[in-house]
């Protein structure tokens, strides 16, 4: 532990295990303490301002210092702290927030709400209900969930399990049976050679279908995937993917889940990723920004086909044996209610469409730069893609740590951002952001990647 490290990071070093992070680097290098935010920006315990790249885990949406947010927090901690919603009752908010949900935002028709605390607890539950609903209509054997290389859908067993990742799984005894993989549509990495993107959603469409006739159409429940990947490396598919993948799915009778908890709200300059993709779910998933990450709420829609049979097979129970002691929380209610309300009087998602274009025009200027091998955007999701050899894309060894490199230099000259699997640069500012705001964040992953090109040729040296 070094002697710069202070007394507020020594102590967290002594009790607190942190999620996502490498814990014996951490023990040496100290965390760094976080104390106040404003606007796009977050404050260290020394007074540094950071401008939050990433909106904290891609759900800060309306940035670190919303006042209207905290005073819904502060009226509803005063009328009803608490209340459940099990055993047929609610608390006030709930029912105002499920009409907002339904009836002005859901990307699916005739929609029923089910509330939880996180992503995580949202596709774990996604995960159960599928299950109840064919055992329900008499499809035991209809249970396996196909899920795609490099999704990412949370940390419970269910959760980690269909996510696509190896360091989610090794040690935990992960996944659980049942999970049936299949190939991301990253066509960077994936193509091959001389590959078109046409051509490279079709072969990802075949094995799609090949896979489920290899496993057994009548053992395949759901298929699962984010519109645009996010922890997986921002990865964006190839135009006709989607549409080819849902005629699949109706042909087999699979459900579609589709996971927008990062999508959701307005990250891709549409209230979902559903609707930038042309998809009919049967089940969504939200969270982050449905309260702009203020306080933990996620939600799973349900579909009206899916709710009838559950419905009835509750009934014929005595009861619908799921729910969490939080689900419908007054307090997250509250929040969610004002911050949709301010998407829709501050018109956030017309901000996103009229500020993307800039967005996008900065991260492409990285294009073709030294060990630069691909960017993207969609929205306000970005990323650089670093590569040892971009024109073969060949990627750097995971050993060299180039990504966190990068990461590292950005925080130093005032930016945070995230590294990804293959030392992928991820850009997910708050969606209020600003022009002038964009051309600093980018400037600043300017001087990191001069930095990080710096290094690297020293140490090729």
């Amino acid at each position: 532990m070094t002697d710069a490290i202070t007394p507020a990071a020594r102590r967290d070093i002594a009790h607190h295990l942190h999620p996502y992070t490498q814990l014996r680097a951490l023990e040496r290098d100290g965390p760094l303490v976080i104390v106040r935010g404003d606007g796009v920006h977050v404050i260290d315990e020394h007074g540094q301002r950071y401008l939050e790249g990433m909106a904290g885990l891609w759900c800060a949406s309306l940035g670190f210092s919303e006042t209207r947010l905290a005073d819904a927090a502060a009226r509803q901690m005063r009328e009803l702290p608490y209340y459940h919603a099990f055993s047929g009752k609610v608390p006030g908010p709930v029912t105002d927030l499920v009409e907002a949900l339904t009836l002005r935002w859901a990307p699916m028709p005739h929609a029923r709400v089910l509330f939880a605390n996180s992503g995580s607890e949202s596709n774990d539950t996604a995960f159960k209900l599928v299950r109840y609903f064919n055992n329900a209509r008499g499809r035991p054997r209809k249970k396996k969930i196909i899920a795609r290389h490099k999704g990412y859908h949370g940390v419970t067993a269910a959760a980690a399990s269909l996510s696509g990742i190896a360091m989610m799984h090794e040690h935990f005894d992960l996944p659980l049976p049942g999970i049936v993989r299949v190939g991301c549509p990253h066509h960077y990495q994936y193509a091959q050679a001389g590959e078109s993107e046409a051509a490279f959603g079709e072969r990802l469409a075949r094995e799609l279908e090949e896979t489920i006739e290899r496993e057994d159409p009548d053992t395949i429940a759901a298929f699962i995937a984010e519109p645009v990947m996010g922890a997986g490396g921002v990865v964006i598919p190839p135009p006709g993917y989607f549409e080819r993948v849902q005629a699949i799915l109706r042909r087999h009778d699979i459900l579609l889940i589709a996971d927008e908890v990062i999508t959701g709200f307005g990250r891709l300059g549409q209230p979902f990723g559903s609707q930038v993709f042309s998809l009919r779910p049967d089940l969504v998933t939200v969270a982050k920004m449905l309260t702009a990450a203020y306080v933990p709420m996620s939600a799973l829609f349900v579909s009206d086909a899916i709710y009838q049979v559950v419905a009835d097979a509750s009934a014929a129970v005595g009861s619908f044996g799921h729910g969490y002691t939080y689900s419908g929380h007054p307090l997250a209610c509250a929040v969610a209610l004002e911050t949709l309300r301010i998407y829709e009087s501050d018109d956030v998602i017309g901000h996103v469409q009229r500020v993307a274009p800039r967005f996008r025009e900065r991260l492409q200027r990285f294009a073709g730069r030294e060990h630069v091998g691909h960017v993207r955007s969609l929205g306000l999701i970005g990323a650089i893609e670093l590569a040892e050899l971009p024109a073969q894309r060949k990627a750097f060894d995971p050993k060299r740590g180039v990504g966190a490199y990068f990461v590292r230099r950005a925080q130093e000259h005032g930016l945070i951002t995230r590294s990804l699997a293959g030392d992928v640069i991820a850009f997910s500012p708050p969606l209020i952001i600003n022009d002038d705001e964009i051309d600093a964040m980018f400037d600043r992953a300017e001087q990191a990647l001069a930095d990080t090109l710096a290094w690297l040729g020293g140490a090729a040296a």
